[in-house]
């Protein structure tokens, strides 16, 4: 699976390589606005309709690690709380999409307490406290004045205090597996999540959330291999995004669908990958790997 996802990254510079080539040869003017803000980092998006947004959600994770032989986890649940600023505006002449974006900061607690886990499990038990900041974007159908469906792609950057519970027979037995979740232990790590799902807004200033988020804790932060892994991200993202403009022109009602399916789709293969190599294609070590299901509440003022 992990090499059919790499042929198919080689795949999408090839067809970069000939769209360049075809843009060269054409004098056709683009009016849709696929660029590079949605890769800004920027919390108020630079719209005169950006309204104050805040999140609540709830969900449960499941953590592992690649290589741990003899160590599982207790699952956790989540609590999560985010406040930024979102934006919509409508595609076009297209009376039925519009685009939305979110860009937050957020605060997050996870603990095997929360799913009451029960005491006599040999599983080892967490507790972590994350923070950091992230941007969603997707693009929604608005069925009526008060309905809309909102298919989206988010990604974040974060900063988590991992604490685990080791029970004594952990310490004796699995001696090795232990001593490397000990790298974790009580410190704040570098990592990121991406996540895709589905929003359901009602009345234009309330939006119900169901999403899927995968993410990774980093065991070091080795900057300039993330930066490298990311720009690799990015870049593909760049060329999806061309891909999804050319949906959109030509059959505008399928541009949410293919955009949910496509952007998720690459932030599954990557994460994927990086389970292994935190900063995949480089040889680094493997992270923390947390799957997460969520649903929340979204307020708009």
């Amino acid at each position: 699976m992990k090499y059919l996802f790499v042929l198919f990254l080689s795949f999408l510079i090839i067809i970069n390589n000939n769209n360049l080539i075809a843009q060269n040869d054409s004098t056709k003017t683009e009016d849709w606005d696929f660029d590079f803000e949605d890769w800004e980092w920027d919390f108020d998006f630079n719209q005169s309709n950006k309204r104050p947004t805040i999140s609540l959600s709830y969900g449960i994770s499941n953590i592992s690690k690649d290589n741990l032989k003899l160590i599982d986890f207790d699952k956790i649940g989540l609590f999560e709380l985010k406040l930024g600023y979102q934006y919509s505006k409508k595609i076009n002449s297209n009376d039925y999409l519009s685009k939305y974006g979110y860009g937050f900061f957020y605060l997050k607690n996870e603990s095997s307490k929360h799913i009451n886990a029960e005491n006599e499990s040999y599983n080892v038990k967490s507790e972590m406290w994350s923070f950091g900041f992230g941007k969603l974007i997707g693009y929604g159908y608005d069925i009526c004045d008060v309905v809309s469906i909102i298919p989206y792609n988010s990604n974040t950057i974060n900063w988590t205090k991992v604490n685990f519970d080791f029970l004594n027979n952990l310490e004796s037995e699995n001696s090795k597996d232990v001593q490397t979740l000990k790298l974790y232990d009580d410190s704040f790590r570098f990592g990121s999540s991406g996540e895709g799902g589905i929003r359901i807004g009602l009345f234009n200033y309330l939006l119900f959330d169901f999403g899927y988020e995968r993410s990774i804790i980093f065991q070091r932060h080795l900057f300039w291999k993330w930066v490298g892994s990311s720009f690799i991200e990015m870049g593909a993202g760049s060329i999806l995004d061309k891909f999804i403009d050319e949906v959109f022109e030509s059959s505008a009602g399928a541009g949410p669908i293919v955009f949910f399916l496509l952007k998720n789709g690459l932030t599954y293969g990557i994460y994927e990958l990086r389970k292994e190599k935190m900063n995949w294609p480089f040889k680094t070590a493997s992270p923390l790997f947390l799957e997460q299901f969520k649903f929340g509440v979204t307020f708009v003022f």
